[in-house]
């Protein structure tokens, strides 16, 4: 079917669909022209109406060149003064623009899509709120403005959220980010579904790139979607005091109408799993559980770097000391607590009450930057070794072992091969030359060793070829609270 579709429909489809697009531009780059928020916030003129009407039609013909006949619609859309805020999910795939481009909804988007070519035009005419995922301060300016917006008794157009805040399979909702009930208004939950029986939707930035996805949805005879408007959530009192409780609230109401379960996993955590780096993270790893007890100790993202740049200096002056709980909490500067004693055990290795500090600060480095493999790598190089700048093979052990959270891993392969002299220690250099003539080191000296061991290691790709990883699966979320539980190493 696919070469059969490849050769005769596809490419039909595809000019068909990108003159569609074309065909809108011109439309919303003159209807955007000259606008500003006063004039949206009157009613629409006759001319945008008759605008709003063909686009929609010329969106909708490019929907159905791309296969999606019919869309399923359920239930009934609120209007603006009822729900100011629509919140979608499961967010899976570009073609969520699907709901979008049906409603013009105003919708909060990256900052760099307003740059993208023709689509970018189109965003703009739906006025979006923009936002930088770098930016702190572009973050608090996007919740203000979500705030002023939704709280303008529906002068403004209905903002589209989808809160997860990226693209999973589907199989369970991740925790909702609190942008879009911060502001405390009722809200109109809404359920995406493709009840397609083969699925070629869904796009996690891992498994099929972009464009595979639109060949091979474009090579399906029909392509399938519901949209389901669920009832206004109206918040209570204490839900407009407590963003995160109105959002997990609404996120399990949607999560009983679509049947899948809800895991505590976010977005951070998404880009921790899914890090493109020389290290892949097992199925195993307990530093997603590490990096939501540092969130729930109070450390900021934005913070974070400087942090363990402070804790990297405090950490390479003890050297190979061990600390306990009381030190361990005046080394961080926070009180003792339930979450730093979680934190504590999960690098308590032997249960004796101590930990060393170097394996903390590796395991910070790794949610800092989960995709810099070197640096982190590059770091515990300078806290394990010695004063001629070596460090043993069991040294590499314990790094790899925290730089993956794992309890156990066999370097023995990995070691020889980078001590090609057989002196029985390597330097950071010796690492970082063999890293660069071996890029894939970790799949073919450590992994390949570990495939159908006890441990189960696993890198992302080969445990959820088109999804977010294993831990995310609501197949295996009660068993993920054990291994949650372990040490680190």
């Amino acid at each position: 079917q696919i070469a059969f579709m490849t050769l005769t429909l596809f490419p039909i489809r595809l000019f068909f669909a990108a003159f569609m697009m074309l065909l809108a531009w011109p439309f919303a780059f003159i209807a955007s022209m000259g606008s500003d928020e006063q004039e949206l916030e009157k009613p629409l003129s006759w001319w945008r109406k008759v605008v709003d009407v063909l686009l929609k039609a010329i969106m909708r013909m490019m929907w159905l060149a791309g296969g999606f006949h019919w869309i399923n619609v359920k239930g009934r859309r609120a209007l603006p003064a009822e729900a100011a805020i629509l919140t979608v999910a499961p967010h899976s795939s570009y073609f969520d623009a699907i709901p979008v481009t049906m409603t013009f909804a105003s919708i909060v988007m990256k900052a760099e899509s307003k740059d993208i070519p023709v689509w970018g035009t189109l965003i703009k005419y739906i006025r979006p709120v923009f936002v930088s995922r770098s930016d702190q301060d572009s973050r608090r300016k996007t919740v203000e403005e979500i705030k002023r917006r939704a709280q303008s008794d529906g002068k403004w157009p209905q903002i589209m959220i989808f809160p997860e805040g990226t693209c999973t399979n589907r199989s369970c909702l991740i925790t909702f980010k609190p942008g879009a009930f911060i502001p405390g208004v009722p809200v109109q939950p809404v359920v995406l579904r493709y009840p397609n029986k083969l699925d070629t939707i869904t796009w996690t930035w891992q498994g099929p790139g972009a464009f595979e996805i639109l060949w091979l949805t474009l090579c399906q005879f029909h392509n399938s979607v519901e949209i389901e408007f669920l009832p206004v959530y109206i918040p209570s009192e204490e839900e407009r005091k407590n963003p995160v409780l109105y959002a997990n609230n609404v996120r399990r109401v949607m999560a009983e109408a679509l049947g899948v379960s809800v895991t505590d996993y976010t977005f951070e955590d998404c880009q921790l799993a899914l890090a493109e780096g020389q290290l892949r993270l097992p199925s195993d790893t307990c530093l997603l559980e590490f990096a939501k007890l540092v969130r729930s100790l109070g450390l900021k993202p934005e913070t974070l770097e400087d942090d363990l740049d402070k804790y990297a200096a405090s950490a390479m002056k003890m050297k190979k000391e061990k600390v306990d709980l009381k030190e361990f909490s005046a080394y961080l500067e926070f009180p003792v607590s339930q979450t730093l004693e979680s934190m504590f055990a999960l690098f308590d290795e032997n249960e004796d009450g101590v930990i060393d500090i170097r394996e903390f600060v590796i395991a910070l480095s790794v949610v800092c930057k989960p995709s810099k493999t070197l640096e982190t790598i590059h770091l515990a190089f300078q806290l394990y070794q010695s004063e001629s700048g070596t460090i043993t093979e069991e040294d590499l052990a314990h790094i790899l072992k925290t730089a993956m959270g794992v309890s156990q891993i066999d370097v023995t392969h990995l070691f020889r091969a980078v001590d090609e002299d057989k002196k029985g220690k390597i330097t950071y250099d010796d690492f970082y030359t063999f890293a660069e003539l071996h890029p894939h080191f970790a799949e073919d000296y450590l992994y390949a060793d570990q495939m159908g061991a006890e441990s189960g290691l696993e890198t992302s790709s080969l445990s959820a070829p088109n999804g977010i990883c294993t831990d995310f699966s609501p197949d295996s979320a009660g068993d993920r609270r054990k291994p949650l539980q372990k040490k680190l190493n």
